[in-house]
Formats: structure tokens, sequence, C-alpha cells
């Protein structure tokens, strides 16, 4: 095998980033930029839902906090609207990043010339050590990360999805495939690690999905993980006997693609409920969803 010990790395200071604090929208400058008759039906189920007290489940991927929506989702939080929030493995890189210096998203076409590319010191050392710690502590990687932020008291983190998560004690669930993420071509990523804390998530999300009765599940921006995750999860949750029949489920992203219109939207409301795909670029449609929800609740 490859020895990782050879792995050189770099401080995030010699880094150049494409997103700052400057770049995220915040609460109060949210706007309706999309008109659409689904969208609005959505909407409504999504206010009607959280008025019930019922659960809204938010799958995200790492592109919602690069085009600058993080105080969007924190919002949301904070008001109480997303009872559980779910993210793909390069979510806590970049909500992390943001945490620490205030910028991230590296320019990729420069750095995996050099390979420099995600061979950040401070990501990598810090997440990692987060992660073992969280597996020696039995928690989950999204507690854990969350938990890091808080200690370190890091200098943005009120810009961090993960630290608010924390602080409000809201399920913060991540699911990881080994090799997908910057901090896995580290020195200090532990495999056994990484594998313990998102499964302790994935556990925590299925326990989640048990209770969709007459709620909402969002996938905003993730094309296969969480799609697989979510269906997983709901199969748990029919195969022990819960009831998890009518379900509002939607597919908010740029693209149409295959697993989250499947796994998402199609097969998991074949027993009930409705379902949405919503396409547009996530500047236009977080936006919207956000100060509609804020409008009406």
């Amino acid at each position: 095998m490859l020895d990782f010990t050879k792995i050189k790395t770099i401080s995030i200071k010699q880094r150049k980033n494409k997103v700052k604090l400057s770049n995220l929208i915040k609460p109060e400058n949210s706007k309706l930029l999309i008109k659409s008759k689904d969208f609005d039906e959505l909407i409504d189920k999504i206010v009607n839902t959280h008025k019930n007290k019922k659960q809204i489940i938010l799958m995200m991927g790492a592109h919602v906090i690069k085009t600058g929506m993080s105080l969007l989702i924190i919002d949301l939080l904070k008001k109480g609207i997303i009872n559980h929030i779910a993210m793909n493995g390069a979510g806590p890189i970049h909500d992390f990043e943001l945490a620490l210096v205030g910028e991230t998203s590296e320019y990729v076409e420069k750095t995996i010339e050099d390979g420099t590319f995600g061979m950040i010191e401070e990501t990598g050392s810090i997440l990692n050590e987060a992660i073992k710690e969280g597996a020696n502590n039995n928690n989950g990687m999204g507690y854990s990360i969350g938990k890091r932020i808080n200690d370190l008291n890091l200098p943005n983190k009120e810009y961090s999805i993960l630290y608010n998560a924390y602080k409000l004690k809201i399920p913060a669930t991540i699911h990881v495939a080994i090799g997908t993420d910057i901090i896995h071509q580290h020195p200090s990523c532990d495999g056994a690690a990484l594998g313990q804390t998102s499964y302790h998530d994935f556990k925590i999300f299925a326990e989640s999905v048990t209770k969709l009765e007459g709620g909402v599940i969002l996938n905003v921006g993730c094309a296969v993980i969480l799609p697989e995750v979510f269906l997983k999860a709901l199969t748990i949750a029919r195969n022990i006997s819960c009831k998890v029949e009518h379900i509002t489920a939607a597919n908010i992203d740029m693209i149409d693609h295959y697993r989250p219109r499947e796994n998402v939207v199609n097969r998991p409301t074949s027993l009930g409920g409705r379902g949405f795909i919503i396409i547009g670029k996530h500047e236009d449609t977080i936006p919207t969803l956000h100060r509609k929800i804020i409008e009406m609740i």
C-alpha cells in the first residue's frame, strides 16, 4: 500500500479561495426570485408541516454552502423549521473552513496540477482529530465537528451550520464515502473513525426518518450519496413497522439527476404523499424558499 505519511500539506493561509463571508446572503436580504406553482405548493406544505409540528429533514450538498446559502439555512434552524440536517462528506469541510478563516472553495483547476489540491494542514488535521475524538466518545461525525468548532471558539463560528446545529441541539449528520473528501487524503485520517462516526450518524438519520409520516424531506444539491442514504433509512423505518407512507418529498437542484428523482421523489411517495422536482440555481431557489417560509410562519 502507498505510504500516506509521505504526503505533504500546506497551510490554509497559502491558498486562494472563491467564497468569502461577504458572499453569504443574509436572512434579511433573501428575496422571491422564482415564480412556480409547484414551488409555491411545496412551500405551503413545508409551512403547514411546521405548524403541525411534524418532521422536516433537509439533506444538502456542499454546493449549497459554496453558493453562499449558509446563513439562510442557519436561520431556518434557529426558527425551528428544520428538525434534522444531513450533509455529504464535503459539506463539513466548507462549513468548517468558513468558521476557521472566513473563506473556502479552492481553485481546483490550479491546485490539482501541483498536487496541493485538498492538502490543507488545518482542515485535514482539525477535522480528522474531531472525528477520531468522536469515535472514542461514541458520537456521530456531525456532532463531533460542531462540538470541535465550539470548543476551539473559531472566529467565524456563527457562520457554521454544524456549530449552530450543535448549539441548538438539532441533529446534524454526515454521510461519507471513503475517498471522496479531501480530508481522506491526509496522513491524519483514520478510516475506522470515519466509518464509525458516519455509521453512528446513519442510525441517527434513520431514527429521524421513522418520524417522517406527514412530514417533509428535502434534498438540495446532492446527486448521489444522500438520496441513496435516505432510501436505505426509509427501508429500515418500514422494515421495523414504523408508518412512513404519506411524505412530502422534494428534490431542489440545478439539474434533474436520476437518483434524487427516483430515490427521494418517486419511490418514497408510492404509498402516498406528494413529490416535487424544483430545478433552478441555488442562488434563486434557496432565497425564495427562505423568504416565503419566513413570511408565512
